[in-house]
């Protein structure tokens, strides 16, 4: 006879089959290694999401690069023969950009370079070679009164006016070269008119004015 509350007899002696307890067990493990891969699922798509962003802002700051900086951005890397070496260069020079007080010319003081500059352009017949000197160092002095550091060499000065005036930089480069050989002796009259032609191509986006009568530097050189 059972004792009052005891579990039937069959139920004590006979436990479920082997095969369902395997199952069991089974499922519940699945369960269990089941969370740490949703996890694991959706790390990835997190980095992914991550990556994709990283991609897009680099791409973006690349393309501001690109229109901000012109062909200054192609010759730079051409130059650097790397896009992340160049785009860096590029960037620090914006960087160091900030760090000067780029002021506007007074009136008055536009004109006196304008002068200054038209007196040079009428000396060019006579003195080609002083001419271009004097451009050269108009440049520079324009230069200064804008609030760019001069003191450097001349490549960080064309690095530092690339930032603002990417168009016409690589005029102040040619016009500078021809200027360094003209005191080898190493240049003619065409070469000299050229410099006198890239120089004012600067000069006259540091004036902030179209440079009257510079139009005419073809008729007076």
């Amino acid at each position: 006879m059972t004792p009052p509350g005891a579990p039937p007899f069959d139920a004590a002696c006979h436990p479920p089959p082997v095969g369902r307890q395997t199952d069991v067990a089974r499922r519940g493990a699945g369960k269990g290694k089941g969370l740490p891969m949703v996890w694991i699922v959706v790390a990835i798509v997190v980095l992914l999401a991550a990556g994709a962003l990283l991609y897009a802002a680099r791409e973006r700051r690349s393309r501001q690069l690109r229109e901000g900086f012109g062909p200054e951005y192609q010759r730079t890397m051409a130059e650097r023969g790397d896009r992340r070496e160049a785009e860096s260069e590029l960037r620090r020079r914006e960087k160091r950009r900030e760090q000067f007080e780029i002021r506007e010319l007074e009136p008055e003081v536009r004109e006196h370079y304008a002068d200054q500059w038209r007196g040079a352009q009428r000396r060019f017949v006579d003195q080609p070679v002083a001419a271009v000197g004097e451009a050269d160092s108009l440049v520079t002095q324009v230069m200064r009164e804008r609030g760019y550091p001069v003191a450097d060499d001349f490549e960080r000065r064309a690095a530092d006016v690339s930032v603002d005036h990417p168009d016409v930089v690589q005029h102040y480069r040619v016009a500078r070269d021809i200027s360094v050989r003209t005191t080898r002796g190493e240049t003619g009259t065409e070469d000299l008119r050229q410099a006198m032609v890239h120089f004012r191509a600067l000069f006259a986006e540091l004036l902030g004015d179209d440079v009257r009568e510079g139009a005419e530097m073809h008729h007076h050189v």
